[in-house]
């Protein structure tokens, strides 16, 4: 029962749907574009970073984006879908910006890396605090 509590519970902040509509918002629009342009955006955009499987691990990526980024909105299992999307969130950074880090210096990689960063620590914020007061988290298994 206590670790349903950590995972479940949630506080009252009512602020903290402003970072599940953003968080939630960036990586569904961001998983359903990987299907919508997969050259660009996709499995052809991993190809060209050098990710091995392309195709696989870009509609994997996708997916999860989709779920959790849905999950994320409606404030539902919010810690849990954080999780695949911190490490998303760190997978992407490690792959992309750190060849710019390598090449183009400190500055151009913060430049080029921000919503990374800002997708990042959303992630991250949502899996300490939970969904907060308007959430089916909140509804559901705090009884309130």
């Amino acid at each position: 029962m206590k670790i349903k509590s950590k995972i479940f519970n949630t506080d009252n902040s009512k602020t903290t749907i402003l970072i599940r509509l953003m968080t939630g918002a960036v990586f569904l629009s961001e998983g359903m574009q990987k299907f919508l342009f997969p050259e660009t955006l996709g499995a052809g955009r991993f190809a060209k970073i050098g990710l091995p499987a392309p195709e696989f691990l870009a509609n994997f990526t996708g997916c999860f984006e989709i779920i959790c980024g849905i999950l994320v909105l409606l404030g539902l299992f919010v810690r849990a879908a954080s999780i695949p999307l911190i490490i998303i969130m760190i997978s992407a950074i490690a792959a992309t910006k750190t060849e710019i880090l390598i090449d183009k210096g400190f500055w151009k990689m913060l430049h080029e890396s921000r919503t990374d960063w800002a997708m990042l620590l959303g992630s991250i914020f949502l899996l300490i605090k939970g969904s907060g007061s308007w959430a089916f988290d909140k509804r559901w298994f705090n009884n309130g």
